[in-house]
């Protein structure tokens, strides 16, 4: 064959390829996400993710969306639930015994052997750091008995953040058609750990050393590389299988603000992620909506020397505020109607929540600017002569 006939051989094929990866279905967003969003999905032409949701974690606003209802594989991102899970259920400084089920678990592996005793604590950030098949069956094991007691947890748990079209067989995320969950679900089940500080520890840690890893330099370095690549980045998993193609939650933290960005069946989810929370923090900001020794009301004050103080917030309040503003914000003060004397400077009497749709994303206590003494039996009882006297006399 001729030089000129392999370049044109070479071309076609070349070309074949292009349109084939050109044609992969790109799930346009649905109109009911549409005007849940208010944009459309050329918002974010370069996106490859068949289905993706950038979602502000305190409020759930959704700043952009494709496809983010789909039922897809969730792969290894199944393990952000997992560890939910055993931070609520179970004991950190636990140790867990590695049974053999757990030990010739398929896939990534923290090369785990049977009768292996590890602190629960570090299993956990080895499923997250190292995507570890083996420590997420130990755990399960562990917490609630066997694997399907665990997931039923995990799927329950799931049900209670709002994640409806989530439901999992396994606490993995290795293939099973019954194992599924979708962009959004994901979002939710991030923006949920995120309201734990051990999990935020947990998904943004970079780097580890243990003395039991199985590897020279007892090291481990998360595979989430997103903790390099992203300012502000904060976690949280990665995921692959052929089923699932790949997938990533990851977060990240700006001006007090925490996004969630998932992609599902991504061909590029790192660039992916990176647009969407670019895209995501122009379109929502921080703003102070309470300030710290903000006066708040004044109460009365039974059987005390003074008769009413004011009462004051102890710390700023900081929302995050997308395109529409801070009206969606509601203050609730939980106060009582009056105080019983004595008081002192700094007692806690009530507290000052901010809602938003119903739901509270944050809070501070609500203090006594001043400290008011009880009436002795004395003076009370002069206090009631004299008034009783000042009315006779008028």
């Amino acid at each position: 064959m001729s030089a000129s006939k392999i370049f044109l051989v070479f071309m076609a094929a070349f070309l074949c390829a292009a349109v084939e990866v050109s044609a992969e279905p790109q799930a346009a967003i649905s109109p009911e996400e549409q005007e849940m969003v208010g944009r459309t999905d050329s918002i974010l032409p370069e996106v490859t993710a068949r289905s993706a949701v950038v979602m502000e974690a305190a409020t759930r606003k959704i700043l952009y969306a494709r496809d983010m209802k789909a039922r897809r594989f969730p792969a290894s991102t199944t393990k952000a639930m997992t560890l939910i899970v055993a931070l609520e259920k179970g004991n950190l400084s636990d140790i867990v015994t590695v049974s053999r089920n757990a030990a010739g678990t398929d896939g990534s592996t923290l090369w785990l052997e049977e009768g292996d005793k590890i602190p629960l604590e570090d299993l956990l950030y080895g499923i997250m750091m190292m995507s570890g098949n083996d420590a997420t069956i130990a755990i399960a094991e562990h917490i609630a008995g066997s694997v399907d007691a665990f997931t039923k947890m995990m799927t329950e748990k799931a049900r209670e953040i709002g994640a409806a079209d989530t439901y999992f067989v396994n606490p993995h995320g290795l293939p099973d058609e019954r194992h599924y969950t979708t962009a959004y679900d994901m979002a939710l089940i991030a923006a949920y750990g995120y309201q734990n500080p051990k999990f935020v520890e947990i998904v943004g840690t970079k780097e580890k050393t243990l003395l039991w890893i199985k590897d020279p330099a007892h090291f481990w370095r998360s595979e989430n590389q997103m903790l390099w690549l992203y300012e502000g980045a904060n976690g949280v998993k990665t995921g692959y299988t052929d089923a699932a193609g790949r997938c990533l939650v990851s977060g990240a933290k700006r001006n007090g603000i925490q996004l969630v960005s998932v992609v599902l069946d991504s061909l590029y989810m790192w660039s992916d992620s990176i647009a969407m929370l670019d895209y995501g923090f122009q379109h929502v900001k921080s703003m102070k909506l309470v300030s710290g020794n903000e006066i708040a009301a004044k109460l009365s004050v039974l059987s005390g020397r003074k008769k009413q103080i004011d009462v004051q917030t102890v710390s700023d309040i900081v929302v995050p505020v997308g395109d529409d503003g801070a009206a969606a914000f509601e203050k609730v003060y939980d106060l009582p109607a009056s105080l019983h004397a004595p008081v002192e400077k700094g007692d806690v009497v009530g507290k000052l929540r901010i809602l938003y749709e119903g739901r509270e994303i944050g809070s501070t206590d609500i203090i006594a600017t001043e400290s008011v003494e009880m009436k002795s039996f004395f003076v009370a009882l002069y206090q009631l002569a004299k008034k009783y006297l000042d009315g006779k006399t008028a």
